[in-house]
């Protein structure tokens, strides 16, 4: 597979990071990670939401799927000495350990590159490794969201802040630093040479707002998130039809899908509407213009507001749960959802896949995550031969 051979030690808990570390598994890296006595906190996510432990952790299993795991004190003396000896056999480092307490344990850049000088060591922060901050814990909701505008973003003006769903951010940012270790294996294969990478949930969420900070950063300024009553293009919106479905409709630029839009509504005579003749006539009457499509559309079934949508050729979407989004044959038919291998586990055989394929990685059922230090053993043993 693509990455067969490579060597990935993982010193990283919760999502960001592990994500990153369950991609490179995905395709065909050996992952280790690295737990301390306790285990990765994520490891007790139903637990800590007031759920017993029913066997399963799909929470856990989606970021650590595919990995070994050995658990390893790196604050002892036998622990640092075996980690690194897990770091000599290694291609690839990924940590999400503050920088101090790397600092503290002889695991920074600057001393592993002597020991391993080709080793891509991949760092992720919450707030990156420079300015007062930098030694700050994140969280996606925190650093990602909140401190980068997105929060902002997403919420319409005056209305309380709007919440971020479990990992979001992390996985989000999990893509960022998966690229620059693809991208760091690549420069090691031309050159020989190892390097540092670094990511961090600030610089991932300023990038997916970046369109936003770019017209920040050239005018100064940003219009609010508006109601949709308020749209600066009121077609552009969500709508509601008669059984209690929303979709989202995004005309596309110029003006070409006003009479369709108004097409497949029923509603033609608008086009004459002297108040909706025009872009700016339809931004000022933009309230009036919302009611007259609310009651178009929330006369008509789903089925059959899909119907008339898909025939004028409008760029449309449905608004749907998590719970419809599972069931969603199309989301399956993209691969949006994989096979967990059967071990005999109880519980879901099913799991949330990558967002990438590639031609050389076979369609197969993936691994399920490691028991709490399940290849110790195994481990301690080969690392000798491997470094």
């Amino acid at each position: 597979m693509l990455l067969d051979g490579i060597r990935v030690i993982e010193l990283a808990t919760y999502v960001a990071a592990p994500a990153a570390g369950a991609l490179l598994a995905d395709y065909g890296a050996e992952v280790i990670k690295v737990e301390a006595a306790g285990g990765d906190p994520m490891r007790q996510f139903f637990a800590s939401v007031g759920r017993g432990d029913d066997g399963q952790n799909l929470v856990f299993e989606t970021d650590n799927r595919g990995k070994k795991s050995i658990v390893v004190d790196i604050a002892s003396e036998q622990g640092a000495a075996d980690m690194l000896d897990l770091i000599r056999s290694a291609d690839v480092f990924l940590t999400n350990a503050r920088p101090a307490s790397l600092d503290r344990a002889g695991l920074d850049w600057e001393t592993l590159r002597k020991i391993r000088p080709d080793l891509i060591y991949a760092s992720f922060t919450g707030y990156g490794e420079k300015g007062p901050e930098a030694d700050k814990p994140g969280f996606d909701i925190a650093a990602y969201w909140a401190r980068t505008g997105l929060c902002s973003l997403a919420t319409v003006k005056g209305a309380e802040p709007t919440q971020l769903r479990t990992g979001i951010g992390d996985h989000t940012a999990s893509l960022a630093l998966l690229s620059g270790v693809l991208g760091a294996l690549f420069h090691r294969e031309r050159t020989g040479k190892g390097q540092k990478v670094q990511s961090s949930l600030v610089r991932t969420g300023v990038y997916a707002g970046a369109s936003e900070h770019a017209v920040q950063l050239q005018l100064g300024k940003i219009g609010s998130t508006k109601s949709r009553h308020e749209a600066v293009n009121p077609m552009n919106n969500f709508f509601r039809s008669a059984d209690d479905r929303w979709i989202v409709i995004v005309p596309r630029q110029g003006s070409g899908d006003w009479p369709k839009l108004l097409a497949a509504a029923g509603r033609p005579e608008l086009a004459a509407d002297a108040r909706f003749d025009g872009v700016r006539n339809r931004r000022t009457n933009a309230a009036a213009l919302v009611d007259e499509l609310d009651a178009a559309f929330g006369a008509m079934p789903y089925d059959a507001l899909a119907e008339a949508l898909n025939r004028e050729n409008i760029i449309w979407g449905p608004v749907q749960s998590v719970g419809q989004a599972v069931r969603d044959p199309q989301l399956r038919a993209a691969g949006c959802y994989v096979p967990l291998e059967d071990d005999g586990s109880a519980g879901s055989s099913v799991i949330v896949a990558g967002p990438l394929d590639f031609e050389c990685i076979p369609e197969r059922p993936l691994k399920r995550a490691p028991r709490l230090g399940e290849h110790g053993d195994i481990l301690r043993a080969s690392v000798a031969g491997k470094g």
